[in-house]
């Protein structure tokens, strides 16, 4: 199986912050689980923040903390 990952690396070197643009957008839901996985274990490991773009509930419900922007406005936040 082969599949695009260029969305799930970001373009910092190091630590700091990983930005992922729907980086699961495109997969079955057995893979996304995987990428969500493989983020959230460097994240850890290295010590990174992730900033992640999604439109799945689901994934975002997994996120420590969570930002939902409608129509250019923040309307609900989780901390």
């Amino acid at each position: 199986m082969c599949m695009p990952l260029k969305t799930v690396f970001s373009r910092h070197e190091g630590d700091g912050v990983q930005i992922t643009d729907e980086p699961t957008g495109n997969l079955d839901s057995r893979t996304s689980q995987e990428v969500i996985g493989l983020l959230q274990t460097t994240s850890k490991n290295f010590h990174q923040t992730i900033v992640m773009i999604t439109h799945n509930d689901e994934i975002a419900q997994s996120a420590d903390r969570a930002i939902r922007i409608e129509d250019g406005k923040i309307v609900e936040s989780r901390w």
